[in-house]
């Protein structure tokens, strides 16, 4: 008996593994993130399979399921969304099962902001102008590090995808200008990959009152910085014919 944290994508149901889906078709039991998981992955699950949506559940709840697992001898599909390992909660999932007895795996999943980049055709990492992307988050209900703050994250004027932050775009766009210049381009992408996905672009001067116009207010992934601009006609050295290296003399 095995319980496997999946990556389940950013959205588009087929943004999943060819592992993940051959590991859901021998588990019995699913438990998945159902507020923010497309449910049409739960096709690849075995027709006859145990479904909990994990939304409404304590960890306490989750003790319940991975015992009855344990005692019936059933593998587990744990599903979260993107890739487990970025806000998936998923390090308290891992110390309980240790607590248990039960062993687990980690199966990566497409990030939201692997996803984003694909949707808006751009590379994040552009030679001389961000060779950086930060992951972060702004400071809510839940805490972020007096060192991890977004004002002094933005001083190093990367590229930056902000999860879970679009609630407080006003805020967000006040810790951001501390750094980055009020031109610096925006975009704001509302469940990405999904079949109502919205795609707002700006500045950190508009982007605010564009976001309130639409009223996104959850479901929000931000990225900020140059990498964003219109073709830049930066070369890497990876292709320059007078640059060599281990494969190319």
């Amino acid at each position: 008996m095995k319980v496997y944290f999946i990556g389940a994508g950013p959205g588009d149901h087929k943004l999943i593994t060819l592992k993940a889906v051959e590991i859901m078709k021998k588990c019995s039991i699913c438990l998945y993130a159902g507020s923010l998981i497309n449910k049409r992955v739960l096709n690849y699950m075995p027709s006859e399979s145990e479904i909990y949506d994990s939304s409404g559940l304590t960890l306490e709840d989750m003790k319940g399921i991975y015992i009855k697992a344990k005692n019936s001898n059933k593998n587990v599909a744990r599903l979260h969304t993107g890739d487990p390992s970025l806000y998936g909660a998923i390090g308290e999932q891992m110390e309980l099962l240790m607590d248990l007895g039960i062993d687990y795996e980690i199966i990566p999943g497409v990030s939201s902001f692997q996803a984003a980049a694909a949707v808006l055709k751009k590379e994040l990492t552009i030679p001389e102008i961000s060779q950086s992307v930060i992951l972060t988050r702004l400071g809510g209900r839940t805490p972020v590090p007096e060192r991890e703050s977004i004002s002094l994250l933005s001083k190093h004027s990367a590229t930056m995808c902000i999860f879970l932050s679009v609630h407080m775009i006003e805020k967000l766009v006040e810790e951001l200008i501390k750094g980055y210049s009020v031109k610096t381009p925006v975009v704001v992408l509302y469940r990405v990959t999904w079949s109502d996905q919205i795609i707002i672009r700006g500045t950190l001067e508009n982007i605010a009152n564009k976001v309130k116009k639409a009223n996104i207010k959850k479901t929000g992934l931000v990225i900020v910085g140059e990498v964003l601009e219109e073709m830049t006609g930066k070369r890497s050295k990876l292709y320059d014919g007078n640059f060599n290296h281990g494969y190319r003399k």
